[in-house]
C-alpha cells in the first residue's frame, strides 16, 4: 500500500516529515488534516491525535522526526542522516525550551501569566547559538538538523518578521532566506483541499 500522511500544511512538525519524505523520494497520500474538524479516521489511527502522523503497512508513526528517520533511512540521497552527534543535540534544544519559548511568544492567550517578551527573549538564546554555529549550514553540509530546525524558526521568524529582520543573526538570516526561496519549500508548501471520506487519493509528489 502506498503510505498514508495525515499532515497540516503550516504545522511545523508537519512541515518537516514532508521535507523528508520529499527528499527520499517516497510517495505518500497526503490527507490534509483541519485540526479543528480532526477526522474519524485520522483519530483512530493517531495515538496523540497530532500532525504528522504516517500510516504504513506495517506501523504507525506518530512523531515527525521519527517519521524523517524512517524515510531517510530507506534512501538518503544527499546524506541527511551523516552528520555529527552534535546535530542531535540541536534537534532536541530547537524541540524543547525553544518550541516551548516560541509557543509562549507566539500563542500569549493559551498561556496565562506568562510574559511574551521574556519568553521571545528566551528563545532569542537559542537563535544567537544557532546564528553562530550555522555557516552555509549547520555544519559541512545540509543535514537532518538544518531541515528538522528551520520550520520552527520560519514560524518564529514570522510573529514579527521585521523584529527578526533587524537582529544581529546574518547566518540565520540567510539560512532561513534560502529556504524559504527554495523549491523544495515552495513544493512542500503546495496547498491541498481538506481531506473528506471517500476523496480520491492525492499523492505528495516526491523530487525523484
Amino acid at each position: 500500500m502506498t503510505p498514508i500522511l495525515y499532515s497540516f500544511r503550516r504545522c511545523p512538525y508537519a512541515m518537516r516529515a514532508r521535507l523528508a519524505l520529499q527528499v527520499a523520494g517516497i510517495d505518500v497520500e497526503l490527507r490534509e488534516v483541519v485540526l479543528r474538524a480532526k477526522p474519524k479516521a485520522f483519530l483512530d489511527v493517531s495515538p496523540s491525535a497530532t500532525v504528522p502522523c504516517l500510516v504504513t503497512q506495517s506501523e504507525v508513526i506518530d512523531e515527525s522526526l521519527d517519521v524523517m528517520l524512517w524515510a531517510l533511512k530507506q534512501n538518503d540521497p544527499e546524506g541527511w542522516l551523516a552528520m555529527p552527534d552534535e546535530g542531535h543535540a540541536w534537534i532536541e534544544r530547537a524541540d524543547g525550551p525553544f518550541k516551548q519559548a516560541l509557543d509562549r511568544t507566539k500563542y500569549e492567550t493559551r498561556y496565562p501569566g506568562t510574559d511574551p517578551n521574556a519568553e521571545r527573549d528566551k528563545a532569542s538564546v537559542f537563535l544567537a547559538d544557532l546564528d553562530a554555529q550555522i555557516a552555509g549550514w549547520m555544519f559541512e553540509r545540509e543535514s537532518l538538523a538544518d531541515n528538522a530546525i528551520l520550520p520552527f524558526v520560519r514560524q518564529f521568524a514570522f510573529i514579527d518578521k521585521d523584529w527578526f529582520d533587524a537582529q544581529p543573526w546574518p547566518n540565520l538570516q540567510t539560512w532561513l532566506a534560502r529556504f524559504l526561496a527554495s523549491s523544495r519549500f515552495e513544493s512542500m508548501m503546495v496547498k491541498y483541499a481538506q481531506w473528506q471520506e471517500g476523496a480520491p487519493p492525492v499523492l505528495f509528489p516526491s523530487e525523484n
